[in-house]
């Protein structure tokens, strides 16, 4: 999953986009690098689907702007772009190969045997009307919709939403294949697991802002923990909530852990010096990060 710094493929700045009183995205910058795959996580509300609405021209900014390649949105960027949100936009009506023959008559580089390889591979019975499909399948009929027109940019909302497990796991290989042939995929999941599989930078809104941006494996390398066990319930060490490297403290019987960020200079010698019976210092994954993020246990 290469992908090219110097050359975003997205470039979101300075988001913010308003109901009313409300704030769904609050001041916003990402910055997307071509042949990316990128991954945006969020708990319900977040903002994620509100961003990839205003990126794809679905709803208005109340400010800041989004770019491809240095350019505002354009209609003739959407020949070389596939956006799926969480519910595919089909019509009830329309069977799936009737959705496929749309697609081949709008898009110039939609690719006939592609599409029926991707059918094969969701199991997907293009002969049924869309309304007849069950949440799953229609998530897969997005997903042939989206893969055989062969874009540039992917933007896809929730695309594992109503999937088997073997069915998701074609989900990350299609976007890692994406990817590797120079697209660039954005997309959002509930599934921790399947973002730390499939992307390679990550960004994590929270009541519509950003709190956490960067490369996948930096931010595992950034982040730590550091677990401690005592002879008697776990004590409250002074000066360790205040220090800027700890980023949640918790505390359950016997046992401390300490979520930090960096060096934690001073961390560790805190903790020793309460005396524990033992002292590890472990690696966090990405459900970790991100549950210390927005503020989880």
């Amino acid at each position: 999953m290469a992908g090219h710094p110097e050359a975003p493929a997205i470039e979101i700045a300075a988001l913010t986009k308003r109901y009313g009183a409300t704030t769904a995205v609050d001041d916003v910058s990402i910055a997307i690098p071509e042949g990316t795959i990128f991954g945006l996580l969020g708990t319900n509300g977040a903002g994620k689907t509100t961003t990839f609405k205003c990126a794809m021209g679905l709803a208005r900014p109340s400010a800041g702007s989004v770019r491809f390649h240095g350019q505002a949105l354009q209609p003739k960027m959407f020949e070389s772009m596939s956006y799926m949100p969480e519910r595919p936009a089909l019509y009830d009506w329309m069977t799936g190969m009737q959705h496929l023959e749309a697609a081949r008559r709008t898009f110039a580089q939609y690719d006939r045997a592609r599409a029926r390889e991707l059918a094969d591979l969701f199991a997907l019975d293009l002969r049924k009307r869309a309304g007849k499909l069950s949440k799953g399948q229609q998530s897969a009929l997005g997903l042939v919709l989206a893969f055989s027109i062969r874009p540039q940019v992917l933007v896809l909302d929730e695309p594992s939403s109503g999937l088997d497990p073997l069915h998701q796991r074609h989900v990350l290989d299609l976007m890692i294949d994406a990817a590797a042939g120079g697209a660039t995929v954005v997309f959002s999941s509930h599934q921790i697991g399947q973002v730390e599989r499939a992307a390679e930078r990550v960004a994590i809104l929270h009541r519509g802002k950003l709190v956490l941006e960067g490369v996948v494996e930096d931010l595992k390398a950034q982040e730590k923990i550091v677990e401690a066990t005592f002879e008697t319930d776990a004590p409250t060490i002074a000066g360790l909530e205040a220090n800027a490297s700890v980023r949640h403290l918790m505390r359950q019987g016997r046992l401390l852990r300490a979520y930090i960020r960096g060096t934690g200079d001073g961390v560790v010698a805190a903790i020793q010096a309460a005396a524990p019976t033992s002292v590890r210092i472990l690696d966090q994954n990405l459900e970790d990060i991100f549950l210390v993020a927005v503020g989880g246990n």
